[in-house]
Parts: structure tokens; C-alpha cells; sequence
């Protein structure tokens, strides 16, 4: 059975930086890509940053480039997204998410807000 549990999330101040991570169990971490995704209030869905199998390739949504890095350690199967110079547009629920097994697998989300 995938899991994929999140933490990091909060409040913080515009400017601020937090990181989020997202522990996984139940399929080979290594052998998959790996998806940052997050939904602000009244908005769909959206693809932040993702990352390969073997961590040699990222791309991220242009809104969020040279501010979010999404990073993976495949010796504790945990996927990382470092996110920093936030923007009070950036409030949302952030997901990990991943296909393994033929389907979309998705974490429960981590909140972030950004207020003054």
C-alpha cells in the first residue's frame, strides 16, 4: 500500500522560506518520479516541481522558478520541496504525489500560509 506522509507546513511571512517533506512506504521510492503539487483556496489543482527517479532532472512551474527547489533522498525515501522568497500567492495545501501501480498516489497535503 503507498503512503506518503507530509510535514513542514505553516504559517509564515512574506519572504519567508520553509521546507516541506514528504515520507514515503509501500512501493520502490527509488524507482519513481516524484511530483510536488498544490491548490490554493477556489483554484484547481496545479504541478509545482517534479523530479526523476534518479534526482537528474527537475522542472518547475514558471511561477514558482528560482524560488522552490525540489530535492530527494533515496536512502530514507523522502522527497523535499525548499521553498523560499514565498509569496502570499503560495498560500495553499501542498501535495506529493506520485504513479506507481498504475494510478495517481496522493499525500493527505500540508498547509502553507502566507500572511504579514
Amino acid at each position: 500500500q503507498v503512503q506518503l506522509v507530509e510535514s513542514g507546513g505553516g504559517l509564515v511571512q512574506p519572504g519567508g522560506s520553509l521546507r516541506l517533506s514528504c515520507a514515503a512506504s509501500g512501493f520502490t521510492f527509488k524507482t519513481y518520479g516524484m511530483n510536488w503539487y498544490r491548490q490554493a483556496p477556489g483554484k484547481e489543482r496545479e504541478l509545482v516541481a517534479a523530479i526523476s527517479f534518479a534526482d537528474t532532472t527537475t522542472n518547475y512551474a514558471d511561477s514558482v522558478k528560482g524560488r522552490f527547489t525540489i530535492s530527494r533522498d533515496n536512502t530514507k525515501n523522502t522527497l523535499y520541496l525548499q521553498v523560499s522568497s514565498l509569496e502570499l500567492t503560495d498560500t495553499a495545501v501542498y501535495y506529493c504525489s506520485t504513479r506507481a501501480y498504475g494510478k495517481a498516489n496522493w499525500s493527505n497535503g500540508t498547509m502553507v500560509t502566507v500572511s504579514s
